[in-house]
């Protein structure tokens, strides 16, 4: 099984993982354009106890019931959280090594740039995907 770690830009934050992940997706939402700082956000999910975060660590509420989790120091966004789910995001580019990234789906893609074509054959979501 593949290892999950990374940290931020300027490396005060440091986060790990040997768990499986939950899911893997490409969010495309308005949310997380406006938080990552780009077109969509590649991120995979855990169990927020399966993970564990050393350094500083700031975060926003992005909406009422997800908190994002940054670097105080470099800005870098490297999670998404969801206390009352248990959930937290880590984002694909803080990552030491994203080519372990396996994306599954493309989320909210009516949120999606209109310049951005799809053509990866995962399945497409115009908001949030079945449950399951």
């Amino acid at each position: 099984m593949a290892r999950y770690e990374g940290g931020c830009l300027c490396k005060a934050v440091r986060y790990r993982t040997d768990a499986a992940p939950i899911n893997e997706r490409i969010c495309h939402c308005r949310v997380c354009q406006r938080a990552i700082g780009a077109a969509f956000n590649a991120r995979v999910l855990f169990r927020i106890d399966d993970l564990t975060v050393d350094g500083p660590l700031a975060t926003i509420n992005s909406s009422p019931d997800l908190k994002r989790g940054f670097c105080p120091s470099c800005g870098t966004t490297m999670f998404s959280r969801r206390d009352s789910a248990g959930i937290i995001g880590i984002t694909t580019g803080s990552l030491d090594d994203p080519t372990v990234f396996k994306p599954q789906m493309h989320i909210f893609t009516a949120s999606k740039q209109p310049w951005l074509m799809l053509d990866d054959g995962l399945p497409q979501y115009e908001g949030a995907p079945p449950p399951g």
